[in-house]
């Protein structure tokens, strides 16, 4: 920093304390404040206080301060020294002692009369008849200098050679090529109908406050304009990039949405015309906010039909599985993920009756033990994620079921208090429920059979959970159209007889369903142009250079430069671990000079940590192989996940500050649920963990604000991508290895799977990236020749 401007801002310091000291004692907080930024200008600008015949220029003075009629003799005399200060520290004469006349004897009592009828007199302006006889005061004769005329483009007193980083030095910088002061640019730019207010200016030239309405920015514009610099010079040092701006014109449209859509408008979209602006409304709404895909117009639509069962007494473990809404984000398993697959999982609004809560408790607990009750036999044990998950679609089930037949549901109407898991083994009932699925959506989809291999195993001989609960049946009833009483006749004579033709009915299903089955959800769709690209990883690390470049000034937004951080370390520890979301949330942190946690305590939490090894010199992800949800694949053999994160591209210095510094910024006071990424904890959510919904919406919000290219701002990584989850990295990271080696094999060692699970599910390897890579060996030849 040049030593002037070192010694400029130790100066600023001293008048300020100079201003508490002398002036604050004497006089009103609003004078304070008018005094106190005209000493600093003085400062800032090099500029000597007015003077006139090498005095002090009080009227000039006060009418600079707005404190004319506040400028008493006393405060005159208290600020008398400061100006002298400042005179002296730009080398300037000393100003003169102002001459007062000497105090006048005593005289007689008689003289005071005409000694206040002629002060009287002389504070009073003189008046002037007007053509209508109205008597009117004389325009006063304005004192002091004459004000600069104002040029709409002045010429620079010297060349630009410097470019300050920050906004501040910046804007102060070129100010003082073009010889403005704050007073002389505010008259410059902003036009008399206008409210914009000189103060604001001062603070930004103070380094008090930055731009942030609509308003400021086109204030900023016109300065850049004035001093031809290139549009957005100011704009691109603004301390926080990806912070929203205040002020745009967007009608009726409610708080909430305001504040969502707000940050993809241009700073101009006010003066745009009214057809652009609802272009880039309808862009926004469509592109960013919900996404254009098929599937999320019909989620959007779906979700607003409500009538699923939720079971909110049901717990496992020490957790409550639906105590979360059924608004979470396990959904269906289409490409093995649990991520909103289905907008049905949107609704509930109906708590299941007791009777059928119970038979859902119990099936949960024979699902989820670690030990089979005595008497019982069991095929498979289900996860947390797994059971929550088929409470959610059973509930669905049952919620379909009980819905009226009137509404706009349409569902079967079908009493509460006569819903039992008895229902579930008569083929009527999963016959009008797939049909019934089949109409809303208008096809059948992978979600239905994966429902019939959750019957077929709820009905399998010796080991299903309703074969082996005969009692269910007391429970039913006919119901015309579903089960008649034949049937139930049937069951109750051969239980056994009933659940194998049920087992045999819903394995036929399931196949005709494989046959006619249509993917409506396309993992890939939201991240197509992405996995186009000839290099996926690389395209999609652009996303992490855009954090970069928009990160808040730490110093000054801690929180937003938290947030900032974060969101890089998602993106960056997802592309270097290629982890599902469960394992990236639940991913534990240890810090440097902490004794890590042991594996086997690990292995009871069922997560792996981030911990520094002094082995490796590196930070090491350390993860059980129990915690993986395909624990049992050939790829873990028993064994940990253990990977070093490499330091590339300032990783390790990102790492060090968010653990350092960011994490407790976000955490606030509340207790801290020792994971690595943490929620911003504010007076609406005390609770830091993320749950699987919460980190969705987060993974989201990121490729939102930063991944997809808006047009209209020129902000954003990447053309084309829409919103996404955390999910789809591991198909990125899977595209990308089949890209450059041809080996699925390779590929599954990026993603913790086998080479037919990345073949069938996770690698979108088109026929021509496979014929390039042929040609590339075969060209070798030719090459040499």
């Amino acid at each position: 920093m040049p030593k002037h401007d070192l010694s400029s801002r130790h100066f600023q310091r001293k008048i300020s304390q100079f201003c508490e000291l002398r002036i604050a004692p004497i006089t009103s907080k609003r004078v304070l404040e008018n005094i106190r930024p005209f000493l600093m200008s003085l400062i800032i600008y090099r500029k000597s206080p007015p003077l006139r015949s090498g005095q002090l220029d009080w009227t000039a003075i006060g009418q600079a301060c707005g404190v004319e009629a506040e400028l008493t003799v006393e405060l005159k005399k208290q600020l008398q020294p400061g100006l002298d200060a400042i005179i002296r520290w730009l080398d300037g004469p000393p100003a003169v002692e102002e001459q007062r006349p000497p105090k006048p004897t005593a005289r007689p009592d008689k003289m005071a009369p005409a000694k206040k009828a002629a002060s009287a007199t002389s504070t009073r302006k003189p008046q002037r008849a007007t053509a209508d006889g109205i008597v009117a005061p004389y325009e006063s004769v304005p004192r002091g200098p004459t004000p600069k005329p104002i040029s709409p483009f002045p010429e620079p007193l010297f060349d630009a050679t410097e470019d300050p980083a920050s906004f501040q030095n910046a804007l102060v910088y070129h100010m003082r090529r073009f010889g403005d002061t704050y007073w002389q640019l505010y008259r410059a730019v902003v036009h008399l109908n206008e409210t914009f207010d000189n103060k604001t200016l001062l603070s930004w030239i103070q380094g008090e406050r930055v731009p942030r309405s609509v308003a400021s920015f086109n204030i900023l514009r016109r300065i850049e304009r004035r001093y031809r610099l290139s549009e957005g010079y100011f704009k691109e040092k603004l301390p926080h990039q990806a912070r929203s701006l205040y002020g745009h014109d967007l009608g009726d449209i409610s708080p909430a949405e305001r504040r969502r859509i707000s940050l993809h408008l241009p700073e101009d979209f006010n003066s745009l015309p009214f057809t652009k602006r609802e272009e880039i409304l309808d862009w926004v709404r469509r592109v960013i906010i919900s996404g254009s895909t098929e599937y999320r117009r019909y989620q959007a639509a779906a979700s607003k039909q409500r009538y699923a069962i939720r079971f909110p007494g049901v717990t496992y473990g020490s957790s409550f599985l639906s105590s979360r809404s059924l608004a979470s984000a396990a959904g269906t398993n289409q490409n093995v993920a649990a991520e909103l697959d289905d907008p049905d999982l949107l609704s509930g609004i109906v708590d299941a009756p007791p009777r059928l809560a119970m038979e859902m408790a119990d099936l949960i607990r024979f699902k989820t033990s670690t030990l089979t009750a005595t008497g019982f036999q069991r095929n498979g044990v289900w996860g947390e994620e797994t059971a929550s998950q088929k409470i959610e679609h059973l509930g669905l089930m049952f919620g379909a079921l009980a819905a009226s037949p009137n509404g706009v549901v349409k569902g079967f109407g079908v009493p509460v208090s006569q819903l039992s898991f008895g229902l579930l083994v008569f083929p009527g009932v999963w016959d009008w429920y797939l049909q019934w699925r089949e109409q809303r959506r208008g096809f059948y989809t992978k979600w239905e059979e994966d429902m019939l291999m959750v019957a077929q195993a709820l009905s399998r001989a010796d080991v299903g959970w309703i074969r082996q609960h005969p009692e269910l049946l007391r429970n039913v009833r006919p119901i015309a159209g579903l089960i008649e009483q034949e049937e139930i006749d049937f069951a109750a004579r051969d239980w056994h007889g009933a659940c194998d033709a049920f087992h045999r009915h819903a394995a036929n299903r399931s196949k005709e369903i494989q046959r006619v089955m249509r993917v409506h959800r396309d993992p890939f769709e939201p991240i197509m142009c992405v996995l186009e690209a000839d290099s996926p990883l690389a395209e999609y690390r652009k996303i992490t250079d855009e954090i970069v470049r928009r990160m808040p000034d730490e110093n000054r937004y801690p929180r937003p430069a938290a947030e900032a951080v974060r969101s890089f370390l998602l993106l960056r520890l997802g592309l270097h671990l290629g982890l599902r979301q469960k394992n990236l949330r639940q991913l534990r942190v240890c810090p440097r000079g902490h004794y890590p946690t042991s594996e086997r305590r690990l292995e009871d939490l069922k997560c792996g940590e981030l911990r520094w090894s002094d082995r490796d010199h590196g930070w090491e992800v350390l993860i059980p192989s129990v915690a993986f949800k395909n624990s049992g694949s050939s790829f873990f053999g028993q064994k940990p996940f253990r990977l070093i994160l490499p330091d590339l591209l300032d990783l390790y210095e990102y790492l060090d500050a968010y653990i350092d510094r960011h994490r407790g910024v976000l955490l606030g006071g509340a207790k801290d649920p020792g994971t690595l990424f943490v929620k911003t904890v504010k007076t609406t959510s005390t609770d830091a963990a993320y749950n699987s919904t919460t980190f969705y919406e987060a993974w989201r919000t990121v490729i939102q604000r930063y991944g997809i290219y808006n047009p209209y701002t020129g902000r954003g990584a990447i053309k084309g991508l829409l919103p996404h989850g955390p999910h789809n990295l591991r198909d990125i990271l899977a595209t990308h290895i089949l890209k450059q080696t041809g080996s699925y094999e390779q590929a599954s060692y990026a993603i913790q799977d086998t080479p037919d699970v990345v073949q069938q599910h996770y690698g979108r390897f088109l026929p021509q990236d496979k014929a390039a890579l042929a040609a590339k060996i075969l060209n070798q030849v030719w090459e040499a020749a």
